[in-house]
């Protein structure tokens, strides 16, 4: 069970439905609510049994909240007042920010069920200042929905019951001495406005007010200091109590009075936020993305095409990325790009650097023209980088937050294992890398390999994120091998293939319709592909990540050969073969391709049990990511 809702009442038939309501109504079933009743003198725990809640006796709040804890199974515990309403996907929600925070306490934030603008400031100002103050003073009442995990519930005894009011606060502050609070960005709760009807503005703040001056001074406050009581409504104002409060007026208005102040301020700021960027309903993400072969342009397109509709994307990139991505997306931009040079299937650093050298001023002549004046022109919310240079500049210099997604900081994020005599080219990825992405808010990794991470690195791993067409087809054994090599200088090493003459082989990556004994040549078309590449009964690839990525999740055997010098590729080959999805060498040989062949049930068994996944996560990941980081927030 992951949640258990607590709901303390007393006397609230009228209420208690729209809260149980709105919890039915959760597109989320792995949970239980408990209803912790004071003895209602109406149809309150008639109401709750109906429902099919547990109900267990009440109290006070801090007595109902403990009591309900008790008897709960989930391993988070939330806790509701009784007049609240669940917003769409709060559960979903709560649960997702809860655990990507490593939280042990939160809160939520409060929408009014009220259309008064009255309403909808004092809200606005009450969960302003909630996240203004919660790595200061951790802070909350029951009114916001307060979570916590039920073993940091026991381990600091509950809610003090000795306290009538406060007890809420009380508890998150000692919760958050033991482990991370905030208050969720996300989850929004509907809140009744009832007390604010039935006591109005003035009485709340000098109610809520005192006791935040005295949480803020260590004091704890009484519930007659405030002629606060459970039963809301039952009670007034009494003469007496009304004449000791008047005395306090003047003190107590300057609370109001810095109230009023403070939702001017988040007038003022919100018009500055409107003009800045004019007044715009979506927020503008830069997707800047690496030109080098097609394993970034294909999982970008796969990313772009699932958030397009929620924000305006732009994207940038280079070369076959550049072509394949405007094929598809508007408002995609050339950049400057650089090109690993191979020759022989080995990456020759000599002529890398040359070209690069050359096409360095052009490049980033290029990439100021288009990169940097759209983001002055459109001004960004957010960057989001699959291991392209230019990025980092602009993020840095126009100040917007970087987020980078990509396969390869799994080299610097977290603790991989490698052949050790490629030590040396190790390192020197580990050099370029560093200085492509720098310092970005957070490194969503996708990989089908999964090492721990790095002490102190700020990533999240995710499966490798597979074209939604590949997603949709059902692997088929046929009697030929796909070789995919997107290397020229690759074409002499699947020449050796001629030798095996009893196999069949379908040959993609030099953009050419060629039949050579054996070997079929074909030029790439998606469909074609797919449907080559399902009836496959293995392939044989470079050390791509892309295509060994979609090959494992159709269940293909993999003879992986990456280009001699690329650590990326290698890394790739190294764990297929670590992982029993198939065979890791340096050349490609008709003998070891042969001796590969007969070890195909092996590894089939293997890939066998490698689950089916797809890209619902890391796509909420980025989500979660950019609404966190961007300038809007």
């Amino acid at each position: 069970m992951i949640f258990s809702i607590i709901i303390p009442t007393y006397n609230e038939e009228d209420y208690l439905p729209v809260l149980l309501d709105s919890i039915k109504e959760q597109d989320f079933d792995d949970y239980e609510v408990i209803v912790a009743d004071a003895n209602s003198a109406d149809r309150t725990r008639e109401i709750a049994e109906e429902y099919g809640c547990k109900v267990v006796d009440g109290g006070l709040p801090a007595v109902g909240r403990n009591n309900g804890a008790k008897v709960a199974t989930g391993d988070i515990l939330i806790f509701l007042d009784s007049d609240l309403k669940l917003t769409e996907d709060y559960l979903a929600k709560v649960l997702y920010e809860f655990k990507m925070e490593k939280l042990g306490i939160a809160i939520t934030q409060m929408l009014p069920m009220s259309n008064k603008i009255e309403d909808k400031l004092f809200h606005d100002f009450a969960n302003y200042f909630m996240i203004s103050v919660e790595k200061i003073k951790p802070h909350g009442a029951g009114c916001y929905g307060i979570i916590a995990k039920r073993e940091l519930h026991e381990k600091c005894g509950g809610y003090d019951e000795s306290l009538t009011f406060g007890e809420d606060t009380d508890y998150i502050e000692r919760l958050a001495k033991e482990e991370p609070f905030k208050v969720l960005r996300n989850a929004k709760i509907g809140v009744s406005t009832r007390r604010l009807e039935e006591e109005g503005i003035t009485t709340l703040i000098q109610q809520y007010g005192k006791s935040t001056v005295n949480d803020f001074l260590g004091k704890r406050t009484d519930a007659s200091e405030l002629n606060y009581n459970f039963d809301h409504g039952k009670k007034k104002l009494t003469t007496s109590r009304f004449s000791e409060l008047e005395k306090r007026t003047a003190q107590l208005n300057d609370i109001k009075e810095t109230y009023d102040e403070s939702v001017d301020k988040i007038q003022s700021m919100r018009r500055q936020i409107k003009s800045l960027h004019r007044q715009r309903n979506r927020k503008v993400v830069f997707y800047c993305v690496c030109g080098e072969g097609m394993g970034h342009a294909i999982r970008t397109g796969v990313i772009v095409d699932r958030i397009k509709d929620k924000y305006d994307v732009y994207i940038f990139s280079s070369d076959r990325a550049y072509q394949y991505l405007s094929s598809k997306f508007d408002n995609v931009y050339e950049i400057g790009g650089f090109n690993t040079v191979y020759i022989n299937n080995k990456v020759n650093n000599l002529k890398t650097l040359s070209d690069a050298l050359k096409r360095n001023p052009t490049n980033i002549k290029v990439g100021y023209e288009n990169l940097y004046k759209k983001a002055v022109q459109l001004k960004p919310d957010v960057i989001v980088t699959d291991f392209e240079i230019y990025a980092t500049m602009v993020s840095k210099l126009r100040g917007i937050p970087l987020i980078s997604l990509d396969n390869i900081h799994m080299i610097t994020q977290t603790k991989i294992d490698y052949p050790k005599d490629h030590i040396g080219e190790m390192l020197k990825a580990k050099g370029v890398i560093k200085t492509y992405v720098v310092k970005p808010k957070v490194h969503i990794l996708t990989s089908f390999f999964y090492p721990k991470v790095r002490p102190h690195k700020n990533a999240v791993i995710y499966p490798p994120i597979i074209r939604e067409d590949i997603l949709k087809l059902e692997p088929k054994d046929g009697n030929h091998i796909i070789v995919y090599q997107t290397s020229r200088e690759s074409e002499k090493l699947v020449k050796r293939l001629k030798l095996l003459e009893n196999e069949q082989f379908i040959v993609y990556g030099f953009n050419k319709n060629e039949i050579d004994g054996n070997l079929t040549f074909k030029e790439f078309n998606e469909d074609e592909f797919y449907d080559d590449l399902a009836s496959a009964k293995a392939v044989i690839c470079n050390g791509g990540f892309t295509f060994i990525s979609e090959a494992i999740h159709l269940k293909k055997p993999i003879y992986s050969v990456p280009a001699i010098g690329n650590f990326e590729q290698t890394l790739n080959g190294f764990y297929v073969q670590k992982l029993g999805y198939g065979e890791y060498h340096e050349v490609m040989s008709a003998k070891r391709v042969f001796n590969f062949l007969k070890r195909l049930p092996k590894y089939q068994q293997k890939l066998a049990k490698v689950k089916r996944t797809n890209n619902d996560g890391i796509v909420r990941e980025l989500i979660y990511r950019i609404e966190k980081y961007s300038k809007l927030n």
